[in-house]
């Protein structure tokens, strides 16, 4: 079975719900109709209408009450409630849908604002962030073809204690929503002191941090990406890596490395690639690039049900 099949198979086992709040996007209500059609989750296409009056009132209560000492005000909270994006987030954060999906019509940026102050962050990881599931066709590399690549859509430019929470938040998505076992590469323009400089000293000191964090996880770097992934490459630049060149989840020193390979993997690799998801928060949900294919949505619905289990 391949991931894709195996993703929306696990899905199915769940039946969880999740909300759709980019009710009048044709993708998304196709998304909607075939999501239905195959069993695969109970979705809600989130139209204003299916907000009870009442429960608007107290989102709008509880999200001044949570951002006020921020500068929010009551009427600037009401009018972010015109927005059934902010429903989905409280009404995930109250326990009413077990996820959201959206990010066809909004931006990183207003999909990451709600879902941030909406469902807030979790403690052990104290960041938000984000993650693609890529699937690559007739690929040997990685869990053959399959990878997690972070963070390519929240954290500019993280720093080391940033990086190492990434590492372990895409390491634990790996395995609960691939069933795999994690084998993450910090990656870099260095192979393990080939090469000198502030990137490099930040990826070193995020691999001893996130080995603190997370002592059972498989992780290495600093690492050039054919070093990581290539075990021809490995035994040649560096032969004591645990990882063997066998990487499946890769972490991205900066966002511009990160979205600028994903893209490049996607369009060169005709690779699938789902997400943004967002990890971090409270609740699971997930981001779309404007971009998106209905069966993108579909396959992040998906996802974001498998990791609300």
């Amino acid at each position: 079975m391949d991931t894709i099949a195996k993703i929306r198979q696990m899905a199915k086992a769940r039946q969880k719900t999740i909300a759709l709040p980019e009710y009048e996007d044709s993708r998304t209500r196709e998304a909607a109709r075939i999501i239905e059609q195959e069993g695969i989750a109970k979705v809600v296409l989130l139209s204003p209408d299916k907000v009870a009056p009442q429960d608007k009132e107290r989102f709008i209560e509880t999200y001044y009450r949570m951002h006020q000492a921020k500068g929010v005000t009551p009427e600037a909270a009401r009018a972010i409630f015109e927005d059934t994006l902010y429903c989905a987030a409280m009404m995930t954060r109250e326990g009413a849908f077990d996820g959201f999906v959206a990010g066809a019509v909004h931006t990183t940026p207003d999909v990451g604002r709600a879902s941030i102050r909406c469902l807030g962050v979790e403690e052990r990881i104290g960041i938000a962030c984000s993650c693609f599931i890529m699937v690559v066709p007739d690929c040997v590399y990685g869990e053959s073809g399959t990878f997690v690549f972070a963070d390519c859509g929240i954290i500019p430019d993280p720093s080391f204690r940033q990086l190492a929470a990434i590492s372990v938040s895409a390491a634990e998505l790996a395995a609960k929503v691939l069933g795999l076992v994690p084998r993450v590469a910090l990656l870099s323009y260095s192979t393990r002191g080939s090469a000198k400089g502030e990137g490099v000293d930040k990826v070193t000191e995020a691999l001893k941090l996130a080995r603190q964090m997370a002592p059972d996880i498989l992780i290495d770097g600093e690492l050039q990406v054919d070093a990581a992934i290539v075990p021809e490459i490995a035994k040649i630049k560096y032969p004591d890596s645990p990882l063997g060149g066998n990487a499946n989840v890769l972490i991205f020193p900066d966002l511009e490395a990160g979205n600028i390979s994903y893209k490049l993997t996607q369009r060169l690799g005709r690779a699938r690639a789902l997400g943004p998801l967002l990890m971090g928060l409270t609740k699971p949900c997930s981001d779309l690039s404007r971009g998106c294919s209905t069966e993108d949505i579909v396959d992040c619905v998906a996802v974001t049900a498998i990791r609300s289990s």
